[in-house]
């Protein structure tokens, strides 16, 4: 199971730098895989919640870790202009000496597109939006030393990103949709994430996805499945059981079920149980948020209980 790979995510909201340098650092030393930041300009509850931009955190964890990839789960990519972004990421890239993901999606929350004057498309309109995008980053990180784009929600002239990135940027697609999202996935993504709501349909969610890459002629074995995921462990049963509860109460449906047929709920027996129902479902990639006031503490339990039993 060596190619199974554990990410974690920073803490972001309501949260100083101090403590996603101080979050980051440990997780690395520790010995996952990535960490990751989500992509809002705002709270997702509140625009008046601080939250740290994500690229600038990006570019701040590329410039204190060594060896983890880093990725944004995920950026909408209606927020800002396409091209920007592209030349954005590729700078973060080099930074990191080749450790980027970029994980993009369609976005949902209008306020932060529409309050920095940027239009909040209707659904439809943003995937078509995602998917122009994603077709002009992989050009601008390619070969081509200028890039002209026409399409309908996306446009460029003679746009040059230069330096390149250091290695093929792998592109990470978020997103649950049936007929768009995942069809989109099957042509331009390395790596597909399901949302945390949605981790109990994993497995109808992925055989969509090899349906889409039958239809496309997409080896489907070229994706990485991910699931975006809560996991409330602890060393005893006594413990997890209070702590599955309160997430449950926080979090509600937005970061899945933590009690749910999939939940990584539990002691790190349980938790191995669980991302074994993951693993026999096609999914290798786990993009993990600790829960609990100091995610430090969690993640070293499941660093020397959980990941050892997958090596």
């Amino acid at each position: 199971m060596s190619n199974l790979h554990f990410g974690v995510t920073v803490p972001q909201i309501k949260r100083p730098w101090v403590a996603a340098d101080k979050a980051a650092r440990a997780f690395e030393s520790q010995g996952f895989d990535s960490v990751w930041v989500c992509d809002h300009l705002y709270g997702p509850q509140s625009p008046q919640l601080p939250i740290l931009e994500a690229w600038t955190m990006i570019a701040a964890l590329a410039a204190i870790t060594e060896r983890v990839e880093l990725g944004t789960l995920v950026t909408p990519t209606g927020m800002r202009n396409p091209a920007h972004l592209g030349k954005m990421i590729a700078s973060v890239d080099n930074i990191a000496g080749g450790r980027v993901i970029a994980g993009l999606g369609g976005g949902w929350m209008p306020r932060e597109f529409t309050d920095f004057k940027m239009p909040f498309l209707d659904t439809a309109d943003r995937l078509q939006q995602l998917e122009e995008t994603v077709d002009l980053l992989l050009r601008m990180w390619g070969d081509e030393e200028e890039v002209s784009y026409d399409g309908k929600f996306v446009s460029t002239e003679n746009v040059v990103c230069q330096p390149k990135p250091p290695r093929k940027i792998p592109v990470l697609i978020g997103g649950a949709g049936e007929k768009v999202t995942l069809r989109i996935t099957a042509q331009y993504a390395d790596i597909w994430n399901n949302l945390a709501g949605h981790q109990a349909n994993l497995g109808q969610k992925v055989d969509v996805l090899k349906g889409h890459c039958d239809t496309l002629g997409r080896d489907f074995s070229d994706i990485t499945v991910s699931q975006q995921c809560l996991v409330t462990i602890a060393r005893t049963a006594e413990e997890a059981g209070p702590m599955a509860d309160t997430a449950q109460k926080i979090f509600g449906g937005h970061m899945g079920d933590p009690q749910g047929p999939l939940g990584i709920t539990g002691t790190p027996d349980q938790c191995c149980e669980a991302i074994q129902k993951h693993i026999d479902l096609g999914c290798t990639m786990f993009v993990m948020e600790f829960f609990g006031k100091d995610t430090v503490e969690p993640a070293q339990i499941f660093a020397e209980e959980v990941i050892p039993n997958f090596a």
